[in-house]
């Protein structure tokens, strides 16, 4: 029983907390603040190819494909330089998204007290760094190529 009322606050955390990804103000999420920028120790996101994420990172839940309705299109037009950063934008949604979802499992431990409710938080809290770890991946590779295209369109204007 315990194990159902997890299960159930999880899907329900995770179905708000996809809505919210899609209504809050995008504003909010503003490029080089705080936590969104790269670490040095990620190294553009290189430490992530590290752990082999170039192997798995495609093979994860998509909600772009579940719900490509609701989700801005992952395929850059060449010519429109609004695609990434709406792109880039879509990454820090995503990453929050996912930090909240994780911090929030560890509710689970106030509806199933003991090893039981810390077991599951665990693992819903571990579940969702794959997904963070691909938005801080992908970031600073969509930068590099928004930073290249307004050189190149610099250099044609200039």
């Amino acid at each position: 029983m315990k194990l159902l009322k997890c299960a159930c606050y999880l899907a329900l955390t995770g179905t708000v907390g996809f809505f919210a990804g899609r209504i809050v103000p995008k504003g909010w999420f503003k490029p080089e603040k705080g936590w969104f920028r790269s670490f040095s120790f990620e190294r553009n996101g290189a430490v992530y190819e590290k752990l082999g994420i170039r192997k798995w990172h495609k093979k994860v839940l998509d909600m772009s494909r579940i719900f490509p309705m609701l989700m801005p299109a992952k395929k850059m037009n060449a010519e429109n330089q609004s695609d990434i950063s709406i792109m880039i934008r879509e990454t820090r949604i995503a990453e929050f998204t996912h930090m909240i979802l994780g911090i929030s499992g560890f509710l689970c431990l106030f509806l199933w007290r003991g090893i039981g409710g810390m077991i599951v938080s665990l693992l819903y809290c571990i579940g969702n760094i794959p997904f963070i770890m691909i938005q801080r991946y992908n970031r600073p590779r969509l930068e590099k190529v928004r930073r290249k295209r307004e050189r190149y369109r610099n250099t044609r204007t200039g």
